[in-house]
């Protein structure tokens, strides 16, 4: 058995393997399925200050190698989630993140704060895709002004380990990233979904309700495998990957592109017991390959 824990900025994880946001529930939607307390960690869904109900219907729609959302981070707030929903899995022996997101700086770093209070909750994920409601709707991290302006508010409010979520859609995301590095994030996880649109030809309308949702899925796999490579050289700070993530060989391509550590998320949905088989399986590629500890592969593509 190879060494598999890894360390994200003081964050210990007895493995690689954490899940995605938005596709993993809270959890407990699937601790009949699998054993929790295996994984290295799981994010749970989007949380925001205050309860939103998201997107009309429909909101998912399937594509060649992948699948369109616009669920619209419909959840019932911070408040019910420290009230109702911590008490619930804070007693599980693994790492419970809380994946925040906002509609200005001052909505993320109140929520944050509420989040910092949560004793066994180490660490957030920022959501920077969001759209800037002061700005006409342009997405925070599209910019690197704007990503900082959120991680800066956010990292005065909250005290344990901050990962900030990446949009791939932008021109350059080593400056994104760069730019949350600066303002205090403790690491960056990338890629949040790709825009993308399916259009019903005998409808002749978005399969979509407000047209255009985030791509997720084995197809956006390669952008994200490159993403990763890229900012991993251009920040000091560790590197959560995903994007695409469907078995443990997709996993090692991730660590060996410079990710400390990765999420798997629509595999969720295809088979729920996808995360045992990916820790179970880089387990058996380390050995079949004689690596002995997880770190040795890290990043060694130049």
């Amino acid at each position: 058995m190879a060494k598999l824990d890894v360390n994200i900025a003081g964050l210990s994880l007895k493995n690689p393997v954490l899940t995605a946001s938005g596709t993993f529930g809270y959890g407990l939607e699937f601790a009949d399925l699998i054993d929790l307390n295996r994984l290295g960690g799981f994010i749970v869904k989007g949380t925001t200050l205050l309860p939103r109900e998201g997107n009309d219907y429909p909101r998912m729609a399937e594509t060649p190698q992948g699948m369109l959302n616009c669920v619209g981070l419909q959840n019932k707030g911070v408040e019910h989630f420290a009230t109702e929903i911590y008490p619930q899995l804070k007693d599980l022996r693994t790492n419970v993140i809380v994946n925040v997101s906002g509609s200005d700086p001052e909505s993320y770093a109140a929520c944050a704060a509420r989040v910092d209070e949560l004793e066994n909750i180490p660490a957030i994920e920022l959501n920077i895709s969001c759209p800037n409601v002061k700005a006409g709707g342009m997405a925070f991290g599209v910019t690197p002004e704007g990503a900082a302006s959120v991680v800066k508010a956010v990292r005065q409010a909250y005290h344990k380990t901050l990962i900030v979520k990446l949009s791939p859609n932008v021109t350059n995301i080593a400056d994104i990233a760069r730019a949350v590095e600066a303002e205090g994030a403790d690491s960056v996880s990338l890629i949040n979904t790709l825009m993308g649109m399916s259009i019903d030809i005998e409808r002749r309308r978005s399969r979509l309700s407000i047209g255009t949702g985030g791509l997720s899925g084995p197809a956006v796999k390669p952008v994200a495998v490159r993403m990763v490579w890229q900012v991993a050289k251009a920040v000091k700070i560790p590197v959560i990957g995903l994007g695409g993530i469907m078995n443990a060989a997709d996993a090692i391509e991730f660590m060996m592109a410079g990710a400390t550590a990765i999420e798997i998320g629509t595999a969720n949905f295809i088979d729920p017991t996808v995360t045992m088989q990916v820790i179970d399986g880089m387990n058996e590629w380390l050995d079949a390959h004689g690596v002995k500890d997880i770190h040795e592969i890290i990043g060694v593509v130049d």
